[in-house]
């Protein structure tokens, strides 16, 4: 688990007691692609988690072959794998696309496990780590948003929460040659999405999001842009910077490579340009899109673990 979990984590659910180490929660991840592996990678890393089974469609997958040489169990049954497992899993990644989630997650629901949609469906609770904190999720159902959401939410949150805020645009950029098939499949998704979280997470009526899909060669490194028009701001623009350096160093906390390239104040204009580098152990650096979403669903995975081995040191029982 990550140093970040255990401090998120650990005041409202202590630890087991002595003697009694809590065992990793059981993790399955349904879809081996980029998402996917990386997904796996982290899992690999983390001490608050064990992955139980990686499941896809096609056996000669690049994800399948990641996940076996890491020696976990694969499947090419998909759902129907996690289905017929002896018990339930305590987290279930998705990382298909929006509409297949939609099927899975009505297949899953019975089974009371945690399901992480890392897909744009909306079908679940959205979170995002630094905004929602600690407390636990109201559904079994969560969902991360979109790789722009998780960046530009952080920051467009705590710019309204400061200043009055009239309008907030934000536009992300990712490299073609990351952007796979479910990425393309689900735009109006994302798009759909990515706005309804801006406004749930600021309280501002008047949002929008884009995302451009760029061809560059070498690859664009993925950057958002967050626009908004805030009463004021010119003459508050030490506030506004400092407000966003520290929403930026929080998501630091769990996405190391999140930087703020710039933070210009024209007027009532204010646009933060965020840059996000990946740290992984299988993903291209300027894949940052898929690390920031990747390592928030992680760190969500990490405080339910936590909270299961809390409830199992109170309790005294197994899950």
């Amino acid at each position: 688990m990550t140093a970040v979990a255990e401090d998120l984590a650990g005041a409202d659910h202590p630890a087991p007691p002595p003697g009694r180490p809590a065992a990793p929660a059981t993790v399955a991840v349904i879809g081996t692609g980029a998402i996917g592996q990386d997904l796996v990678s982290k899992v690999h890393r983390s001490t608050g988690l064990t992955c139980a089974l990686v499941a896809g469609r096609n056996p000669a997958s690049a994800g399948l072959a990641h996940a076996a040489r890491l020696g976990y169990p694969t499947t090419a049954g998909g759902i129907d794998a996690l289905l017929d497992a002896a018990r339930p899993y305590d987290i279930v990644f998705d990382a298909t696309n929006a509409l297949a989630h939609r099927e899975h997650w009505r297949r899953l629901q019975p089974l009371g496990t945690l399901v992480i949609d890392m897909t744009p469906s909306k079908a679940g609770q959205m979170v995002v780590p630094t905004v929602t904190g600690t407390r636990a999720p109201t559904e079994r159902n969560v969902n991360l948003i979109s790789c722009g959401g998780q960046a530009s939410v952080p920051v467009a949150h705590a710019l309204a929460g400061r200043f009055g805020t009239a309008y907030i645009e934000v536009v992300s950029t990712v490299a073609s040659s990351i952007a796979g098939r479910a990425t393309r499949l689900n735009l109006d998704e994302y798009v759909a999405t990515t706005q309804a979280a801006l406004t749930a997470f600021t309280g501002v009526p008047t949002t929008k999001a884009i995302l451009n899909i760029s061809p560059a060669v070498p690859p664009a490194t993925f950057r958002t842009a967050v626009h908004a028009v805030v009463s004021g701001a010119e003459d508050r623009a030490a506030e506004v910077r400092a407000v966003v350096d520290d929403a930026a160093e929080r998501v630091r906390g769990f996405a190391p490579g999140y930087e703020v390239i710039a933070c210009t104040v024209t007027g009532d204009r204010v646009v933060v340009s965020l840059e996000v580098t990946a740290d992984s152990d299988v993903l291209p650096r300027y894949a940052g899109n898929l690390d920031i979403i990747n390592s928030a669903a992680i760190l969500v995975a990490e405080q339910h673990a936590a909270r299961i081995a809390g409830d199992t040191g109170r309790t005294g029982e197994a899950r």
